[in-house]
């Protein structure tokens, strides 16, 4: 069950129901909530509100991606959302009702972008936070992909070249106005790469009311990015940066806390962004080690939403627990109820928002607008400067580059589907000169699925869309043990399982039942089983090869060869005469499948 009826879906008044007032059950890392009646809010306070988001990923238009929400006659509704003109309008919406607010984002605001933004180094994405009047950012695991000295450029401005890329190259780039926070990243010196707090105060006298922030992304991050991207900086303990920040904010005179981390979860049951319903994941961990203290903690990185009552799973400990999906796709409405006397919060809510846009064609059919929520409209200055990059990106974005017979789907979580198939046949077809026998695909690498137009055409902005980070390809050596063995850390327990797609005419079966490290039980190369002792010239894309995602065992790069970038690989692969079949076949086998 949901702190949520299925009519409060469509009924934003209803949507912002008190998280304090409910209750739930726990069972194994797993809570569910159930409504309580709410109290009525104390007289004498000062009302504070918190506009968040996360994982915006420098989405400057609408990604054409739906938040699917439970219809209330057990359906669902999909409803479009995102853009950065929307989100804007979305901001000022829920900003409107807060004389006293502030605007923040738990990471990976920038990277894995759209083409518009990613081309101009993420500058536009700035610009556009900067004019929705972002305060705090913490910095996600993407905020390092170009490197420290990049990241650094990003908050003070200025046109140093760090990168391959071109920086100013449409304006002046005057930095963040807002502020990144990394309580959790330090530099060689033991100094935090960016300061760990930030606090915003409202009113006077004995009115006034100060909220602290403390912003970091998770310990993890060196291995989802590029090793040189984070080359001589650590990542701490979550909860541990957390702890250590509080007591300077509470000295500074910070009457609330509100965390913001690069860290997340995600929940089970019928779809609801304002639900908790099961909640799993690595957030859960740190949750149960923070300060009393913590009134709301904002999370990302999983692009999940949820809105959850930490309360009902440890009464001492009753902070809020958000997240808003991904793409602007969505934006959570937090209002802290403050008493400036006792200097603490003493009621708090949440709801997310659906940042409904403009309707568009999937490979389903027609996504229309849905009349049960609010359509918002672009807020004119914001797509203004939109424009401005998305016109100087078009002559990149809608050259032809060949074609593909059918739509090539993204998967769901571990599985790459069809499109990490297609990608992994392209990356094997590329690296043949340096002796390539089998590629692998990471799931996660696959940010899109590839839908063709008129004829199967795709245009290089629809393969940048799939794959947005430009790796190079790496072939090495390895022997049929080694591979066997890098296949056994998608399935390891120690980070989300992930099942590396790998190219045409290899296959592997998993049993989940068995034991860690003994789970791939099948492997064929070309109808043959793999010879463990054989040496196999294998390719992967460079974020793999330097142990991204948790596949440590790929980091060796015995008798390494480095090719081309992977999108130049799916292009070359996808270019011809006639539209590139995408390959159906199940090259990752449950062998308990059926049983």
């Amino acid at each position: 069950m949901k702190c949520l009826s299925p009519r409060a879906l469509f009924a934003p008044a209803i949507l912002a129901f008190t998280l304090s007032g409910c209750a739930a059950s726990y069972d194994h890392g797993v809570f569910t909530l159930r409504q309580k009646t709410p109290e009525a809010p104390p007289v004498g306070t000062v009302t504070v509100g918190i506009v968040a988001i996360n994982d915006f990923h420098g989405a400057l238009e609408p990604p054409n991606q739906s938040v699917v929400v439970g219809d209330g006659k057990g359906g669902v509704t999909m409803v479009p959302a995102g853009g950065a003109a929307w989100l804007a309008s979305a901001v000022d919406s829920i900003r409107a009702k807060y004389p006293n607010n502030a605007v923040v984002s738990a990471g990976d605001l920038i990277s894995a972008s759209q083409l518009a933004s990613s081309l101009f180094l993420d500058e536009p994405a700035i610009g556009v936070m900067n004019r929705i009047g972002l305060d705090f950012n913490a910095v996600g695991n993407h905020e390092f992909d170009s490197g420290e000295q990049e990241l650094l450029r990003k908050q003070t401005g200025g046109c140093a070249k760090f990168t391959t890329r071109e920086p100013c190259q449409v304006e002046q780039f005057q930095g963040a106005t807002f502020r990144f926070l990394s309580a959790s990243t330090f530099t060689k010196d033991g100094a935090t790469l960016f300061p760990a707090t930030g606090i915003k105060s409202f009113g006077s006298g004995k009115a006034k009311v100060s909220v602290g922030f403390i912003g970091l992304t998770l310990k993890d991050t060196p291995s989802l990015v590029s090793p040189d991207g984070v080359a001589g900086l650590t990542f701490g303990d979550e909860a541990q940066a957390i702890n250590t920040a509080i007591p300077k904010l509470k000295s500074e005179g910070a009457d609330a806390i509100v965390v913001l981390i690069h860290q997340g979860g995600r929940t089970n049951g019928k779809p609801d962004p304002n639900g908790c319903e099961a909640l799993s994941g690595e957030i859960l961990p740190i949750l149960t080690r923070l300060d009393a203290r913590v009134d709301v903690v904002v999370s990302g990185h999983t692009h999940w939403s949820y809105v959850c009552d930490y309360g009902t799973v440890d009464p001492s400990r009753p902070f809020l627990l958000t997240s808003a999906g991904v793409f602007g796709e969505l934006v959570t409405d937090i209002a802290l109820e403050i008493d400036p006397a006792a200097r603490r919060v003493v009621r708090k809510q949440a709801h997310n928002v659906i940042v409904q846009s403009r309707p568009y064609v999937s490979p389903r059919g027609e996504m229309p607008n849905s009349p049960l929520f609010e359509q918002f409209q672009p807020r004119p200055d914001i797509a203004g400067y939109v424009k401005l990059y998305t016109d100087r990106a078009a002559e990149y974005a809608l050259r032809s580059v060949g074609a593909i017979a059918g739509p090539a789907i993204k998967g769901d979580g571990a599985d790459g589907g069809t499109a990490a198939n297609l990608i992994a046949d392209a990356q094997l077809a590329a690296s043949r000169k340096a002796g390539a026998q089998i590629a692998f695909m990471n799931p996660f690498g696959v940010r899109a699925t590839l839908n063709p137009g008129p004829g199967g055409v795709l245009t290089f902005g629809d393969l940048y869309k799939t794959q947005p980070f430009t790796n190079t390809l790496v072939t090495q050596t390895m022997t049929g043990a080694e591979i066997k063995a890098v296949l056994e850390q998608g399935f390891d327990d120690n980070a989300p399982e992930q099942h590396l797609a790998p190219s045409a005419g290899f296959t592997y079966w998993y049993d989940r039942s068995r034991t860690v490290g003994d789970r791939i039980v099948r492997i064929e190369l070309d109808g043959k089983p793999l010879d463990m002792a054989a040496n196999y010239r294998v390719t992967t894309n460079s974020f793999l090869a330097g142990g991204g995602d948790s596949f440590t065992l790929l980091a060796a790069q015995r008798e390494a060869t480095v090719g081309m970038s992977d999108i130049d690989a799916l292009e070359l692969w996808v270019k011809g005469d006639a539209p590139r079949a995408v390959p159906q076949e199940q090259r990752e086998v449950d062998a308990l499948a059926g049983k």
